[in-house]
């Protein structure tokens, strides 16, 4: 970062060591030509705003809702991680990708039998004041060039106003308020007794994807589909290269910036025996031949929206038997997933219907020594030894979406159409697993796509990324 002999970081502010002249401030403010934005246009996600804010302010009659975009996070000293709105403020305002920025509110004011929305926003900084040239947390010259609120309002179909009128606004009224992410919405709001609704409720709203989220999702998907091409091309490199699983995870993310906003989560690139860790995002081991390669990586692309896939590669692009052997029992266990999802079918069906798979050939090789219905009793399930993990989450502003809805409203209720899901069953043998055969040990693989459940079944958006072992061997010959 750019740091002028003349300035000192103070946190907030960036000012100089020696206070400017007042002669130089007003210098700072001639000579510049005006620059207006043309040609504002509001994007498709707008009109769907508008309807889900209907239904918010419904939902909450008569009640002030605020949602705070929330503040930048540290990432040490002066410097911070990259800025993502919350979920709720993007859901409800369509401000997306380079558009959003810290400190920007959105309250939905009664009005009669309806509400008003009104935005509250860090404006652009213009050349009649000094902040465009003081300020480094928002002014222009550091920060890059702002809406004004007239082009928000034109940009985002409702009242905007500068952030600096908030406090007064909301001071001495109750309001249903996310808290937690903005310092003058939690000093000021005096919160009404079903605030604690507010984040059960833009959670559970998002289960249900309409129609423009699931094209952002299909985006997010096809976005990550060339992800995984990069992947595959670098894989040379990443052999020769010490720490190779670095330049997987460096190839994707290069996909991800270019078209995307940013990664939806940090990529695991686990080779090898790193498979069978589920959080493994160090990336720092070797990329061998002979080994497979299990990348779960997605695109979050300007709208929020991310995509979670999950492939297993053989390096080499060749499959050994013992590989094969196991990546089809995984691969026929996702399809037996897929195959129970359809509307009104209980969420946890799509889990029970992949680990009968994977636990019948656990018994076909006499891993497990019992009957099936033995096998799953809950009580039981000493399968979750080598398939660790759950199969299925929702999907969509999150890569675990609606994580705020109450279980019997999720995990223990029944699938919707318009819900976006994955389907990612695992099966993993630890290195050190001496209840497997050696050449089986050190072996973990997982496939994972994301669906959309439709009233008989559903709509696998990651179809066109091959999954069965033959597909992906000849995708990988085809791209190396």
């Amino acid at each position: 970062m750019e740091n002028s002999d003349k300035a000192l970081d103070t946190g907030a502010k960036r000012v100089y060591d020696v206070a400017p002249s007042e002669m130089f401030g007003e210098f700072m403010k001639t000579g510049w030509a005006p620059t207006p934005l043309e040609g504002i246009t509001q994007d498709e996600v707008i009109a769907y705003c508008v309807k889900r804010r209907e239904v918010l302010a419904a939902a909450f009659s008569g009640l002030r809702v605020v949602l705070p975009s929330g503040g930048p996070k540290q990432r040490s000293n002066d410097t911070d991680y990259q800025y993502r709105p919350h979920n709720a403020f993007a859901y409800y305002t369509g401000v997306q990708g380079v558009e959003a920025n810290p400190h920007a509110v959105l309250v939905l004011e009664p009005s009669g039998e309806s509400h008003t929305p009104i935005l509250f926003i860090n404006p652009r900084s213009t050349r009649d004041t000094d902040a465009f040239f003081r300020d480094a947390k928002n002014g222009e010259l550091w920060v890059g060039r702002r809406f004004t609120t007239d082009e928000a309002a034109q940009r985002y179909g409702i009242e905007v106003r500068p952030v600096t009128e908030l406090k007064a606004f909301l001071k001495g009224g109750a309001a249903v308020a996310l808290h937690g992410h903005d310092a003058i919405v939690d000093e000021t709001v005096k919160m009404h007794p079903r605030a604690g609704e507010l984040v059960n409720f833009v959670s559970v709203t998002r289960l249900i994807k309409d129609d423009y989220e699931i094209r952002e999702m299909q985006k997010a998907v096809d976005v990550t589909h060339r992800g995984f091409n990069d992947i595959i091309r670098v894989l040379p490199a990443a052999i020769n290269t010490p720490r190779g699983e670095r330049v997987v995870e460096a190839a994707f993310f290069g996909r991800a910036r270019v078209e995307g906003n940013q990664l939806g989560y940090n990529t695991i690139a686990a080779s090898g025996s790193h498979a069978c860790v589920l959080h493994w995002e160090r990336n720092d081991g070797q990329v061998k031949p002979g080994d497979l390669l299990l990348v779960d990586a997605g695109v979050e692309v300007d709208s929020y929206y991310t995509a979670d896939i999950t492939r297993t590669l053989p390096i080499n692009g060749k499959f050994s038997p013992v590989q094969r052997s196991l990546y089809m029992l995984v691969y026929e266990s996702q399809k037996a997933g897929i195959a129970a999802i359809k509307a009104g079918v209980p969420f946890l069906d799509i889990n029970r219907a992949s680990h009968t798979v994977l636990v019948q050939g656990l018994i076909d090789a006499g891993i497990i020594t019992m009957s099936l219905e033995e096998a799953m009793d809950p009580a039981v399930s000493l399968h979750k030894r080598w398939t660790l993990h759950g199969v299925s989450h929702m999907l969509g502003l999150d890569v675990h979406d609606c994580a705020h809805a109450r279980a019997d409203q999720y995990r223990d209720g029944v699938l919707e159409a318009g819900m976006v899901l994955t389907v990612e069953p695992g099966f993993y043998i630890q290195l050190d697993d001496e209840l497997f055969p050696p050449e089986y040990r050190g072996i973990g693989i997982r496939i994972e796509d994301d669906v959309v459940v439709t009233e008989d079944g559903c709509i696998n958006l990651s179809e066109n990324i091959p999954h069965h072992p033959d597909e992906i061997e000849a995708w990988m010959a085809s791209l190396r």
